[in-house]
């Protein structure tokens, strides 16, 4: 195997729970060393259910690879365990709320001044200035902040979570992996390191994007709902089979539209979806629940339309197509237990061991 392209690459990682430990786990992944620094007793994700060996699963799933070092920042002598680390370090990556580091004297110019190569990443919810940069939050109010929750969010008598940590993750995990790549590949040039200051609400508005065109265009936003992609068009939605199984459906352009009312047999005066969409809606609705999921599936996968049935996350994880592409073929040991690893967005060529440890 190649030189993984992280290689050579040391992280120190002050974060906890998921965003700093997920961004961490990718620049392990291609051949970073990432040395976890944690409060003795261990971070708080250590501890959350379920259970796989001495640890957490998600525990161990965020963590393979890395190597741990317990210690209190507030201990003067742990301090200088910290500035000794940092001496042969490239990048530190911390979670704190804004100050805290500075107030230990870990702050990025404290840093810097020992090491003026030093990348120095943080991930908080508001970023480092500005009114509420000192607030607490957790993932769905930064979603609810920034406009992106108002978009889908069900109704008061029904209201939706979202699925997944899209701020925790695509705010903060991602933004910081890219922007300490780009900051590594400038140091390459001015051999300087970089202060780099992620708000996982920033990035909220770029997953409004088809929304924020609406608004800027027209003045308005769409309305909870009301926007082609969350539930406007009759194309883009979620029907409901005679068996109760939910069909996603994603039939935007003409040709699978065409192609999706072929295969459900929608009458001829329904298919025209611009001029009574809750209408050609309805009907597509009764011609879903007409039939099971079970005919439907085959089906709509041999017209090629862009809907499918929602999976289970245990069927998806037994999809031929996803086990072929090897997304699973990587796994992490924690104790005696050995679980699947995190599926990472990094390329298979630039992974590592299939299998490694996660720290106890």
């Amino acid at each position: 195997m190649t030189q993984q392209p992280l290689a050579g690459i040391t992280v120190l990682d002050f974060s906890t729970l998921l965003p700093g430990p997920l961004a961490s786990l990718m620049l392990a992944e291609a051949g970073a060393a990432v040395i976890k620094i944690e409060r003795p007793g261990g971070e708080d994700m250590r501890f959350f259910p379920p259970k796989a060996g001495p640890a957490s699963a998600l525990y161990a799933m965020l963590n393979r690879g890395k190597t741990c070092v317990e210690l209190d920042l507030k201990d003067p002598a742990a301090r200088e365990r910290v500035l000794e680390l940092v001496d042969g370090a490239d990048v530190v990556l911390e979670q704190f709320r804004p100050g805290v580091m500075a107030r230990l004297g870990l702050g990025p110019q404290d840093l810097a001044a020992r090491n003026p190569r030093l990348i120095y990443c943080s991930i908080t919810g508001f970023g480092q200035g500005g009114p509420r940069a000192p607030d607490a939050g957790h993932d769905i109010t930064y979603m609810a902040l920034t406009g992106l929750l108002a978009l889908s969010c069900g109704t008061g008598e029904a209201p939706v979570l979202p699925p997944a940590q899209i701020a925790d993750i695509g705010g903060g995990s991602f933004p910081a992996v890219m922007n300490i790549l780009l900051a590594l590949i400038a140091r390459e040039r001015s051999g300087r390191g970089a202060v780099l200051d992620i708000a996982m609400c920033d990035a909220m508005f770029t997953f409004a994007l088809f929304a924020q065109a609406k608004l800027t265009a027209t003045g308005r936003g769409p309305g909870n709902g009301a926007d082609l992609l969350t539930g406007a068009s009759p194309r883009y939605r979620i029907y409901a089979a005679g068996d109760g199984g939910l069909i996603a459906v994603g039939a935007l352009e003409e040709k699978f539209w065409t192609a999706l009312c072929d295969v459900v047999g929608l009458p001829e005066a329904a298919r025209d979806d611009r001029r009574d969409p809750d209408g050609t809606g309805r009907a597509l609705a009764a011609a879903f629940a007409a039939q099971d999921t079970a005919y439907w599936a085959p089906r709509l996968a041999a017209a090629d339309c862009c809907a499918a049935p929602l999976a289970t996350l245990a069927e998806a994880f037994a999809d031929p197509h996803f086990r072929e592409r090897g997304l699973f073929d990587f796994d992490v040991t924690t104790g005696d237990v050995t679980l699947p690893a995190t599926v990472v967005p990094i390329a298979p060529v630039f992974r590592g061991a299939r299998s490694a440890r996660a720290p106890v």
